[in-house]
């Protein structure tokens, strides 16, 4: 075969053999006109084999016909053309033989094999067909060199042409074929970039999406779990002690002034990093649509990270004075020297003791709660430790729970590499642990 299309045929649609139909029509053509020029040139093969006519023609017509196989069997053609170049016929049938084998896929040695076969063939007979016509002239006399000039002449005429055209564009069908296989690589390459660009991105959403339900779990739940601690106790005082009622109201206003503005700061961050609204994905190429896609997903992976603006462990007294307010009594107490870490350990190590005291006012009201902060050489502990609450007291809460804080105080640790254990303790309590690398 002269190219590689036997994987494209059948999309193709030629018959037999042939890739396309005008192949099949142009390769017909040749072999029409091959068995012409080989049957009239078959006639004189007769006369000087002492044959019939007849059989010379019939001859002719099938050695010509046989250029109908050059894009399926070159070679056959070419030894073909080879064979019957002693009787003389076949000019056109060497050169698109050549011609079909050099275009082929055939290996190089064997393209050059047959060539010189071809070459030699033709030569031998050029120089005898040559010297019979200096015998049979005899007004035109010229030297020795004219018989091999003129056979060295025709022979390179005949099968360097079309070898070196059939070699050019072998090469060139091969260089294209090879483009395509390239283009269609690189467009396999860039669609599943795109996929995996925004695999990542959609990833980095889920992941921005869960920090965003911790920070609201964590705002949320423990203001308003203190703000209706509040509410209770100065629904309990209310007509008894006034002064204490009073209290009690400015401290639910606090509370709720607190959680509006941590849940604004979290609301401006959020529209702050909403994505511009530009082009659509439908109207950009291919490899701009990998690019953006992997541009968002690292744009989504950098807004997953927390915020530089608090809280911060210094403000533990704070948390726990508020939950003293609230009537819990909590002892607190630090080991080793306080330093600054990093943003998000800081964050962290503060929102777990915030959602444990935020559990222990749930579920064990009026229990006696222990925090435990240590400072360490390459890390920062913190616990939380409640004793086992008053059953009146367990009872009359009514906070609703959604099950999610132990599993985003675990997230978050795990987040930085940290350790985090939760369980019930043998006196009955709960306790809360986590250690953060100091990073």
């Amino acid at each position: 075969m002269t190219t590689t299309g036997e994987v494209h045929r059948a999309a193709a649609g030629g018959p037999w053999w042939w890739e396309r139909r005008r192949g099949a029509v142009l390769d017909v053509g040749l072999a029409a006109a091959s068995a012409v020029e080989c049957a009239f040139e078959g006639v004189p093969f007769a006369h000087k084999a002492g044959l019939p006519v007849w059989m010379g023609i019939v001859f002719g017509v099938l050695t010509g016909a046989t250029l109908l196989l050059r894009r399926r069997w070159p070679i056959a053609v070419v030894l073909v053309s080879v064979a019957v170049t002693p009787a003389q016929m076949g000019i056109m049938l060497t050169v698109v033989a050549l011609y079909s084998l050099a275009a082929s896929e055939m290996p190089r040695r064997i393209i050059g094999s047959l060539a010189c076969m071809s070459f030699v063939g033709t030569l031998i007979v050029s120089v005898v067909r040559a010297q019979q016509d200096m015998v049979h002239s005899d007004r035109f006399q010229v030297g020795g060199w004219f018989v091999p000039f003129v056979a060295i002449t025709t022979s390179l005429g005949v099968t360097a042409p079309p070898l070196l055209l059939g070699l050019y564009v072998g090469a060139r069908r091969r260089l294209m074929e090879s483009l395509q296989e390239r283009n269609e690589s690189l467009e396999r390459e860039l669609s599943l970039l795109a996929e995996r660009a925004e695999e990542r991105a959609e990833w980095a959403r889920g992941e921005e999406r869960t920090r965003i339900a911790r920070e609201m779990h964590d705002v949320v739940a423990h203001r308003v779990s203190l703000m209706v601690v509040h509410a209770a106790a100065l629904q309990a005082v209310a007509r008894k002690d006034p002064e204490k009622a009073v209290h009690n109201a400015a401290l639910v206003g606090d509370m709720g002034r607190q959680a509006l503005t941590e849940l604004r700061e979290m609301l401006g961050v959020l529209r702050a990093g909403a994505p511009e609204r530009g082009r659509s994905a439908e109207t950009l190429p291919l490899a701009a649509v990998g690019m953006a896609a992997a541009a968002a997903a690292s744009r989504a992976e950098a807004e997953a990270g927390p915020a530089d603006s608090g809280p911060w462990l210094a403000e533990l007294d704070e948390l726990v004075g508020q939950s003293r307010e609230a009537g819990m009594v909590v002892e607190m107490t630090v080991e080793g020297e306080a330093r600054e870490y990093a943003a998000a350990v800081e964050q962290t190590a503060y929102r777990v003791v915030q959602e444990a005291l935020t559990n222990v006012h749930k579920h064990a009201a009026g229990a006696k709660t222990y925090v435990r902060l240590a400072h360490r050489d390459a890390e920062v502990a913190m616990q939380v430790e409640n004793e086992p609450p008053p059953v009146p007291a367990a009872a009359s809460v009514g906070l609703p729970s959604g099950g999610n804080g132990l599993v985003g105080m675990k997230e978050r640790v795990a987040d930085l590499g940290g350790v985090f254990v939760s369980g019930a303790t043998d006196a009955g309590g709960f306790r809360v642990s986590a250690v953060l690398p100091a990073v």
